[in-house]
């Protein structure tokens, strides 16, 4: 049985994602004390972690952080709930490690499908990770062992989402691929009200790759009004 770990300051928001999580058969623990809550991350090893944001002193932000730069959790697939819409908060919330992102107030039935999706895809451990498979177009090289990219000869760090956005351009290298189709492959659901999520991870993992690409050159495309394109050994930049 999957065990989760809810960490809100509200005890009713816990106990309604709690309650309603283990009707679908989770094992479901919570804390409304984020420096506790970590705690509890390190102790039980959860498969999935949904966090608020604003919590007092300690952000959902700052747990975020710490569960990616701690070993035997990193990999931990976080949902993160808040208040804040706005994009530049959603960036942050990526920045800090954070698979994905509702807005309160948000329907229970939404919740669960994004647990779901998020546990079926860290379910599968990545069939890549598991055979070692290094995929090379151009001048881009995916390390999936380290979820990581190589541009030319200098590699930067992805997160578990980053990669997987990446490896899906890569699969369709020199195609448009659609928000929606990105988010029905990388998340499990289609959201045509979601498609800011795609857009804060590209711009993220755009800034990842021109930060370590030695040429003056432009991977992945936004076509407008339909979705993103790889070219794998780039475009220059004007």
């Amino acid at each position: 049985m999957n065990k989760i770990l809810i960490i809100d300051d509200d005890s009713a928001i816990c106990e309604l994602i709690k309650v309603n999580l283990e009707l679908q058969g989770y094992d479901c623990i919570y804390s409304t004390d984020p420096v506790r809550g970590f705690a509890l991350a390190k102790q039980e090893m959860p498969a999935l972690v949904v966090l608020d944001v604003m919590m007092g002193e300690v952000s959902g932000y700052d747990i975020a952080k710490k569960i990616r730069q701690t070993k035997d959790i990193s990999r931990t697939p976080i949902i993160m709930l808040t208040a804040l819409g706005e994009l530049n908060n959603k960036l942050e919330g990526f920045n800090s490690g954070v698979d994905d992102y509702l807005t309160k107030p948000f329907e229970i039935e939404e919740l669960k499908a994004r647990v779901m999706a998020l546990l079926a895809r860290s379910g599968e451990e990545y069939s890549s990770l598991r055979v070692k498979e290094v995929l090379s177009k151009g001048d881009i090289t995916l390390i999936p062992e380290s979820y990581s990219v190589k541009i030319l000869d200098k590699i930067a760090q992805l997160t578990p989402i980053e990669f997987d956005i990446l490896n899906v351009l890569m699969q369709h290298e020199g195609s448009m691929v659609s928000a929606k189709a990105l988010l029905k492959e990388v998340w499990g659901y289609e959201d045509e009200n979601d498609i800011d999520t795609i857009r804060v991870h590209i711009t993220h993992l755009r800034a990842k790759i021109d930060k370590i690409s030695s040429k003056k050159n432009k991977y992945i495309q936004t076509i407008y009004g339909g979705g993103y394109r790889l070219l794998a050994s780039g475009v220059e930049k004007k």
